[in-house]
């Protein structure tokens, strides 16, 4: 169980929750806060879980935050630098990424070589560097927790059977807003901001939408419990009550559910092995009784085969992909493109890249400055 985490992006959504999940359990004590540039809640959240450190990424923000914090003893710094410097601090024995994107990617990769265990809600780390990252995971002797609903339900449903062979990995999908449509050519911000069964951050909203979102699942479900992409499935299931599953080779099939909240995700994660009390909703299955799973859509939801392609290609590719992929949310955000132009910006930028097979930290993050560049280079 962790004692003492550092929450990087502790504004966001899940960010937020994990705070929500240390005032209900308590036993753990925040040692670093960092943010975006949401400095008024940074600033609450600073007065109420008192870190040695907080970080923002704006040096102006920072700059802003660090008067109000005078006199507290709280240490305030900005800057990747400052988020790294979050991320390898000597009191933290877990850090919590809920970083959107990959800018999560580093810190990640520092707090690993540091020794930290790792609870894992950035996506991208894995998307984009699965096999660097868990080699390093491997050579450090650290702990990897999934945060993520459906690779939290993986992880739980591996419980005590080590021994036995996964046949397949289930990853249940909402089907986002969409579902079931086949035109999404006159589709809106609003309708796409519009989910269903959560509630999360705009971005990983459209991801969502566009199942782009379970594309990147499926990357990380890969690198996180080393299996081949040909034993997990995409399972489209709109009650959003089975969070994943697992099958062996035997038939049986194991599976995690629950309402659908992130809380008990991020409270494993933190409190693994145990499982601790907590007030947080149950589900009730004299109301939740009527469960249904489809069969993912791939013409219509393009960004899905996307991603498969993406990581049948391998090496720096799925670094594009993803890359390519924030770029284009961020324009479809911004009004510059339509809903079904992100999966064609996707295509073309991974069509006009060369990739790169034995690589490098460096190389990563190269793909991915080319991958933004060619993206917003096109609007």
């Amino acid at each position: 169980m962790a004692e003492n985490i550092t929450v990087l992006g502790s504004t966001g959504s899940i960010g937020t929750q994990t705070l929500e999940v240390v005032r209900e359990i308590g036993d753990i004590n925040i040692v670093a806060l960092t943010a975006n540039s949401n400095i008024d809640l940074l600033e609450a959240q600073a007065r109420e879980f008192k870190p040695s450190l907080v970080c923002v990424m704006q040096e102006k923000s920072a700059a802003e935050l660090s008067k109000r914090l005078k006199g507290t003893g709280i240490e305030v710094v900005s800057s990747m630098e400052g988020l790294i410097v979050a991320a390898v601090h000597p009191d933290a024995d877990t850090v919590v990424n809920s970083v959107v994107g990959n800018i999560g990617l580093r810190p990640t990769v520092e707090a690993i070589k540091a020794g930290k265990d790792i609870a894992l809600a950035n996506k991208e780390t894995l998307v984009t560097s699965g096999e660097l990252v868990m080699r390093l995971v491997k050579e450090k002797g650290i702990n990897m927790y999934p945060v993520d609903s459906e690779h939290s339900a993986i992880f739980q449903s591996l419980q005590g059977n080590s021994m036995n062979k996964i046949e397949r990995i289930w990853l249940t999908a909402s089907g986002g807003p969409f579902r079931g449509r086949t035109d999404l050519s006159n589709v809106t911000l609003q309708e796409a901001l519009n989910h269903p069964n959560w509630s999360m951050g705009k971005k990983i909203t459209i991801d969502s939408a566009t199942m782009m979102n379970k594309g990147l699942e499926v990357i990380e479900a890969k690198w996180l419990f080393d299996v081949e992409l040909n034993q997990i499935e995409v399972l489209v299931h709109p009650q959003s009550i089975v969070h994943s599953m697992v099958e062996y080779e035997d038939g049986a099939v194991i599976a995690q559910l629950g309402v659908p909240d992130m809380k008990v995700p991020i409270q494993y994660a933190l409190t693994y092995p145990k499982r601790v009390k907590n007030r947080f909703p149950k589900l009730n299955f004299f109301e939740k009784n009527n469960l249904t799973f489809e069969k993912p859509d791939l013409k219509v939801f393009r960004c899905l085969g996307l991603a498969f392609d993406a990581i049948k290609i391998g090496g720096t590719m799925p670094a594009v992909l993803n890359a390519a992929n924030e770029a284009a949310v961020a324009l479809f955000l911004n009004g510059k493109i339509g809903f079904t132009d992100i999966p064609k910006l996707i295509e073309k930028a991974m069509g006009a890249y060369t990739v790169k097979y034995d690589y490098s930290l460096e190389d990563v993050l190269e793909a991915d400055g080319f991958a933004r560049e060619y993206v917003f280079g096109l609007n």
